[in-house]
């Protein structure tokens, strides 16, 4: 979930990502968590949005409310947004995923001396309501669905921000279960949150395949158990979180072609 964020600012991220993590590190995985029983096939695969839809449609929207100011508006929005979500989960004060960008906006325009109407906040809030599909993602989607596969969004958005981005993308119909955060009033990479897919999907997790945009994202799915490929898309560096990703690429062809061979058929470059 890099979007248009600085490296020192990512780094900081990554940081908070460990944090967040750390405060959960005396509660155990919930009981559907067991250890993995090793490789089997996959029946499922569930996306962190980001990886279907390009984030850096907010910066251009930004452009368009404060022309000249939207890239340092939107770096420190987005680093905000990331920490919020952090510390709550940490705290155990949770709000929906639409109050932390709230939040997280009015924060970073005071941060930034930028003057937003309530109009041009809501342009931008709605802005991720409105992200433009990755140019592979339907190919994709449909590639894996004529697979016989269950697909699912499980993302730290709220329901009807995902209702509302798949609606506007046409999408919906793509999906045979939406997995929001929201449910267990927490947010990635809380091992909570990543258990809504064997709950939710009626698959076991080692049949669950992950999709992660941001590699703390890859390392939080993964310590959790399910398969896990990184979807690169911006080409950040690896994270420091071993074990890493079972697979990486910058493209969704290359998670089709390492879900479709999972486990004993072509592997793309690990991330380990």
């Amino acid at each position: 979930m890099v979007h248009v964020v600085s490296r020192r600012a990512f780094l900081g991220m990554a940081s908070a990502s460990v944090f967040a993590a750390a405060c959960r590190a005396e509660s155990p995985p919930p009981s559907s968590a067991s250890p993995s029983p090793g490789p089997s096939r996959i029946r499922a695969v569930a996306f962190d949005l980001f990886t279907l839809f390009d984030p850096r449609t907010v910066l251009r929207v930004a452009d368009t409310v404060v022309p000249g100011r939207a890239r340092a508006l939107c770096e420190a929005w987005q680093a905000r947004q990331f920490e919020y979500t952090w510390i709550r989960a940490c705290a155990g004060r949770y709000v929906d995923f639409r109050s932390v960008t709230e939040e997280s906006l009015v924060y970073a325009a005071g941060a930034q001396r930028v003057e937003l109407s309530e109009g041009a906040r809501a342009t931008l809030t709605g802005a991720y309501e409105r992200l433009d599909p990755w140019p592979d993602t339907r190919a994709a989607l449909e590639a894996l669905k004529r697979a016989g596969l269950v697909l699912a969004p499980l993302t730290n958005f709220s329901p009807s921000m995902i209702e509302n981005l798949l609606a506007s993308a046409g999408m919906r119909g793509s999906f045979d279960a939406i997995l929001s955060t929201d449910r267990v009033r927490t947010y990635k990479p809380d091992p909570r949150a990543y258990e809504l897919g064997p709950r939710m999907l009626g698959v076991p997790r080692e049949a669950i395949a992950f999709a992660a945009f941001g590699g703390w994202d890859a390392a939080g799915a993964r310590w959790y158990g399910y398969p896990t490929f990184w979807v690169n898309r911006l080409g950040v560096p690896k994270e420091e979180l071993s074990p890493g990703a079972d697979g990486a690429g910058s493209t969704l062809g290359e998670l089709v072609t390492w879900v479709l061979g999972w486990p004993h058929g072509s592997r793309v470059r690990s991330a380990s």
